[in-house]
């Protein structure tokens, strides 16, 4: 048994990273346990395993006095009887003794295989934990496993993860073996594994798709200035690009439109509005309607509104089935929208200072839509 202990916690300091010296500290505290337990005893014992060996020792310890109360028996020793251990002892001190119960080999061995099995696990918890918390907020790779009252559990490598019913496509299947994206939410310490949390509905998902596929992203030539999401049903992403050669737009949709439809056919044919970011509010807000086209927006900074107007025959596409388009905008934008059609704009008091036409980026604004037609 010594050689047996030895070796496993070597292999396991190999292995696993545990602390060679913790666990031996924890074994011989386990030692002490198993000792008061089996033997009904509320005596001071120590326990020692030699690291190199696996020799294990067990000493009572008592302390040294003139006579012993029968109450203490277990605690205490007369001089006489600790001077027979070592002639120094004075009254007052701390005699140790090794003792050798019986059947205690047996004990150890049962004690030690416990706490080196409870160590392994801890130590793969930690482990698991550790190696998740720095994938938080990024997109993997996940094997779906089965599906719960309370989820999906999806495989993901050396874990587990939990869909939570809220965070589930609308609409969409998930089959045992089926091999999705998720978005790695949070990971949280429990009394057992940790607990994976992964999305298929977070924008962040977006994001990180979008990363993967596009090398002008990963780069840093282009970038994702904001994401709104509608999960299953639309999203929209604001990309820039830091070079004036690059087409931000273009490099997000790919070659006959391979990229994007890469993503759209991961998110379960999501549709996907790709569009081009710009630091003035007004034409950002304009582009961020498409597809439908926009004819003039007036803008409250201070209160971070927008009134925009639009050819009557646009104002269905611009506000969107259910109001999404323009929901999806704002989100995007982080302005509130308001859309009027244009045979409603002689009604509108325009000269009110809640709403203020920019007319230096209006023409920029609305140059940039000829181009696009």
């Amino acid at each position: 048994m010594k050689t047996d202990i030895i070796s496993a916690i070597n292999e396991l300091e190999k292995q696993k990273g545990i602390s060679k010296d913790s666990l031996l500290s924890a074994i011989e505290a386990a030692l002490v346990s198993a000792y008061k337990r089996t033997y009904g005893t509320n005596a001071n014992v120590r326990v020692t395993i030699d690291s190199e060996t696996g020799e294990i020792q067990l000493f009572s310890i008592r302390r040294v006095v003139e006579t012993v109360s029968p109450e203490f028996k277990n605690l205490e020793i007369s001089l006489e009887a600790a001077r027979l251990i070592n002639p120094k002892y004075e009254v007052g001190d701390y005699a140790e003794e090794e003792i050798f119960p019986k059947d205690f080999g047996r004990i150890a061995a049962t004690a030690a295989k416990q706490i080196i099995i409870q160590r392994i696990r801890e130590a793969e918890r930690e482990i698991i934990y550790e190696e998740y918390s720095e994938k938080e907020n990024e997109a993997l790779t996940a094997i779906v496993s089965h599906v719960e009252k309370n989820g999906v559990i999806v495989e993901l490598g050396k874990t587990e993860g939990i869909i939570p019913t809220g965070e589930m496509m609308p609409g969409e299947t998930y089959t045992k073996n089926k091999r999705i994206k998720v978005y790695l939410m949070e990971v949280r310490k429990t009394s057992k594994n940790p607990q994976i949390l992964v999305s298929r509905t977070h924008s962040g998902l977006v994001k990180r798709l979008f990363e993967m596929e596009v090398p002008e992203i990963q780069s840093g030539i282009v970038q994702i200035k904001a994401v709104a999401r509608d999960p299953g049903s639309r999203s929209k992403i604001a990309v820039w690009s830091s070079n004036p050669q690059v087409d931000p737009v273009g490099a997000c949709v790919g070659q006959r439109g391979i990229r994007v439809e890469n993503i759209v056919a991961e998110l379960n044919n999501e549709k996907i509005d790709i569009i081009e970011w710009d630091s003035d509010p007004v034409v950002f807000i304009a582009k961020a309607l498409s597809p439908a086209k926009v004819q003039l927006v007036y803008i409250n900074e201070a209160e971070k509104a927008a009134r925009v107007i639009v050819p009557d025959d646009q104002l269905s596409l611009a506000i969107g089935k259910g109001g999404q388009n323009a929901s999806l905008a704002a989100k995007l934008t982080g302005w509130k929208i308001d859309i009027k059609k244009a045979s409603d704009a002689d009604d509108l008091d325009l000269s009110q200072p809640t709403f203020k036409r920019e007319e230096a980026t209006f023409a920029d604004l609305k140059r940039a839509f000829e181009e696009n037609q």
